[in-house]
């Protein structure tokens, strides 16, 4: 950004503008210093503009090196006054500088800058681009700034966000809800749709430019997610020039690797990036034991079970751009992008199962081995045209985009159960599952202001999505041998599903002392399954209103406070709906379920954001969330559970449910502060209690009190080598049945900067002194205990290595020559 920023600026200059004072000896000299007025640390690409006194046309300017200084040369005798600007900070100047032919050298000095108020929705905050930025609707994470976590994934950079929290697989919760909708540059992505988790750990740190939090979105945005947007911002480039990075890391658990290349000349410009990443295979050892009774409480049966799974995860992106500058009010962006992840699990369970009669004595005891084998590959190809066109009118515009993606996916596993007692196979089951997801939206977004604090934003979108999905089971007949067609296994979807959607919003101020920004937005859902083992299914259309409203207001001293309302959906998706059996293990089933209602969600937040002068900051976030209909997991025990002509016995059913409503009341503070120049400490609590309000067994209500912590600390040994040290722990949970594990994870990294910051090397661990986290979790149910433990390899040591390469260029913009002077731009 801060490059962007200095070249538009930069553009502006003409070397004509230079020749007009070339005629009497250009020999004079300015130079000086610019560096941070809290922090003292030099601001490298500052913009440094030369005007002649009295004219309000620059001469020259450059920017700032790597050490914040800058020289400007070739200056004519004369009166001048130099600026000094750059993004976040609020300018300086120093005006009658003279240059004589006595005096041809000025030393300016060194320029303090401090931070800047910069306008959102009309309301005024401090907004200096440091790691993390808190605007009135959204968190930004800049990620390009945390270097020690570019040798990593997006999960690392989540983790580190205030109100987002990631467990030992990979799943991210914002507030405690983890139906968040994930998008990439503002746009969603079928990538997303077949294993979040994986997509996740497939897009490499270094390819992150920045991550917006969105807890409360406004009435331009999608209803969908109750838990809030997770906006995950790649890196690109407008600037004039060739130039770009290399990133590559490798380790114990974690590689990867990324290109990216920015190429602009004039009003055209193009980015291409390319990235790979693995996770290398890893075993994590299992255990569960799982009694179940009868409904006069005696026990039935014992399942114990115990084994380990091999598992391995890799995957790579690429992406093209395109950028074209039609004319100072009209832009047009195309961008193409493709990925292809996928992971593969196999493992064993050694199964001893104890049946007891009425009298509690043992009727029989069965021991088994069951292997297993499960591989998943999903690709997506994401296309999108975007035109953007302005008026003469300052802020008023047009948003016209039109996106496509499609994605494929295919799925298999096997598994064999074995008897101990005779060696042989009883049991045999393989199935593959091919799916195909293509969703094409359109939409377009107006935007008018009515006076410099009144913006009317208005638009409406059409979404189009159809899923098909294929399985084929195979059933091994012990009898012969071989494997057969199992037809009630065997399973075909198709699942339309159409949004259309419209929106309104309005902000403007109330009185002195309020910024408003209101907003409505209708969707109306139509859905359209035919699934080929459940005949008869009809998913009922429904409408939806989701109103928002954000009220703030700015103190003195930088505080701003803020009180915010939304309302959003979470639709079932279509695996929640799939009625099909996956039996890869007999004991543990897992169903859709075809009848699941949309999750219902209202969001209050109330916020308090304060910024103080030398650089520190807190963020306190007082929020309730209420989701009705709410949708999670539901294990059910059956002594027998019939699937066509196969009948399974002593079987825990999972089927998703809408289980009732379930109530989150918490805090978030959020804290920054740089103790010296050198060291900075960030930490992060958020307390949260959860009353979960049971609709299907009545009076099984369940509350949970829940926390996070965690802490960033990052030292500056010098101005080329930084350490951090981050440490993060997440309180067990209760859910509707049962209590889930906590999770504590650390981190140690050292990054070196290289060559005058165009390269550098790092170093990272996590966990160093645990080789496994033992996560034991507690669920219960009408008829049945189940007691799992998993022991996870998290322990891990990397070295990455980062190289920028090219230059900038910084021409003239000639745009300014076609600018109609005395009146409006003539151009539409």
């Amino acid at each position: 950004m801060k490059l962007v920023f200095s070249a538009a600026l930069l553009l502006l200059i003409s070397r004509g503008f230079a020749q007009e004072v070339k005629a009497s000896s250009p020999d004079g000299l300015i130079m000086g210093r610019v560096a941070d007025s809290a922090s003292s640390q030099p601001i490298d690409y500052a913009t440094v503009i030369v005007y002649a006194m009295g004219n309000e046309r620059p001469v020259t300017g450059v920017t700032t090196n790597t050490k914040g200084n800058f020289q400007i040369e070739g200056l004519a005798p004369g009166n001048y006054r130099v600026v000094v600007e750059f993004i976040g900070y609020r300018s300086k100047e120093k005006a009658n500088i003279q240059i004589s032919e006595k005096q041809r050298r000025a030393s300016l000095g060194t320029f303090y800058l401090s931070t800047q108020a910069s306008t959102l929705a009309g309301v005024t905050i401090t907004a200096q681009k440091g790691l993390l930025e808190n605007k009135i609707d959204k968190m930004v994470y800049n990620a390009e700034k945390d270097i020690t976590s570019q040798g990593g994934v997006a999960t690392d950079l989540l983790k580190k966000i205030p109100m987002v929290s990631v467990d030992m697989d990979g799943n991210v919760e914002l507030q405690g809800n983890g139906n968040i909708r994930f998008l990439i540059n503002g746009k969603p992505s079928s990538i997303f749709g077949n294993n979040l988790a994986d997509a996740l750990q497939s897009i490499p740190a270094s390819q992150i430019k920045s991550i917006e939090v969105i807890t409360s979105p406004g009435a331009k945005y999608d209803a969908e997610g109750t838990g809030g947007i997770i906006n995950i911002i790649l890196k690109d480039s407008k600037i004039q020039g060739i130039n770009g990075t290399i990133n590559s890391s490798g380790g114990t658990r974690l590689e990867n690797a990324s290109f990216n290349l920015n190429a602009r000349k004039n009003k055209i410009g193009a980015n291409m990036f390319f990235s790979g990443n693995a996770q290398l295979p890893s075993t994590t050892l299992n255990s569960s034991n799982r009694p179940s009774f009868d409904s006069s409480g005696k026990l039935n049966d014992m399942l114990l079970q115990n084994g380990q799974s091999r598992f391995l995860r890799n995957g790579f992106e690429s992406g093209v751009s395109f950028f074209w500058n039609i004319n100072k009010r009209n832009d047009l962006q195309a961008e193409i992008g493709y990925d292809n992840f996928g992971n593969s699990t196999s493992g064993y369970l050694d199964q001893q199962q104890t049946l007891y009669d009425s009298l509690q004595a043992i009727s029989a005891n069965q021991l088994s081995v069951t292997n297993s084998n499960n591989r998943f590959r999903g690709q997506s190809v994401d296309m999108s045209l975007s035109y953007k066109k302005t008026f003469a009118k300052e802020g008023q515009e047009l948003d016209v985009l039109y996106q496509s993606s499609l994605g494929h996916n295919k799925s298999y596993f096997e598994q064999e159960q074995d008897s101990l007692s005779n060696k042989e196979v009883f049991s045999g089951l393989n199935s593959n599952n091919t799916g195909r997801d293509h969703e094409t939206s359109v939409q377009a977004d107006y935007t008018h202001p009515f006076s410099e604090n009144v913006k009317m934003e208005a638009g409406g979108k059409l979404d189009l999505r159809n899923i098909t999905s294929n399985t084929t089971a195979n059933d091994l007949n012990t009898e012969k041998g071989q494997y057969q067609p199992d037809t009630v296994q065997s399973n075909a979807m198709t699942y339309n599903r159409h949004v259309y959607a419209g929106y309104a919003s309005l902000t403007f101020p109330l009185g002195e002392f309020l910024n408003v920004k209101s907003g409505l937005r209708y969707e109306r859902t139509v859905t359209d399954a035919v699934f080929s083992q459940a005949s008869g299914i009809s998913i009922p259309s429904y409408s939806t209103w989701a109103p928002s409203v954000i009220l703030s207001h700015l103190f003195d001293n930088d505080q701003t406070i803020k009180i915010s309302y939304t309302h959003r959906i979470q639709r079932p998706g279509y695996r929640s709906l799939n009625p099909f059996v996956n039996a890869s293990d007999p004991k543990n089933i897992t169903q859709g379920n075809p009848l699941l209602k949309p999750e219902l969600g209202d969001n209050y937040e109330l916020a308090y954001i304060k910024s103080f002068e030398k650089g520190s900051s807190i963020n306190v976030v007082l929020f309730y969330r209420r989701s009705a209909q709410d949708i999670q997991p539901y294990i059910v025990y059956y002594p027998t559970y019939e699937v066509g002509d196969s009948v399974y016995t002593n079987v825990s059913v999972n089927t998703p449910q809408n289980i009732g409503v379930e109530n989150n009341y918490g805090l978030n503070i959020y804290g920054s502060v740089p103790f010296t120049s050198r060291l900075t400490v960030r930490t992060n609590l958020s307390f949260f209690d959860r009353f979960i309000q049971n609709g299907i067994v009545a009076g099984a209500n369940i509350t949970s009190f829940n926390y996070r912590v965690n802490m960033n600390i990052t030292y500056q040994f010098k101005h080329d080598f930084v350490g951090e040290a981050f440490g993060n722990f997440n309180s067990p949970r209760n859910e509707v049945q049962g209590r889930f594990p906590s999770f504590t994870s650390y981190n140690l990294a050292f990054r070196k900067q290289l060559w005058k910051k165009k390269g550098s090397i790092g170093f990272t661990t996590t966990n160093p002194f645990n080789k496994y986290v033992v996560q034991t979790t507690a669920v219960s149910g009408t008829g049945f205990i189940l007691n799992s433990t998993r022991k996870l390899p998290f322990r891990s040591f990397g070295i990455s290595f980062m190289y920028k390469f090219g230059k900038l260029e910084f021409k003239k913009d000639d745009q300014d020559h076609n600018r109609p002077q005395g009146g409006q731009d003539q151009e539409n």
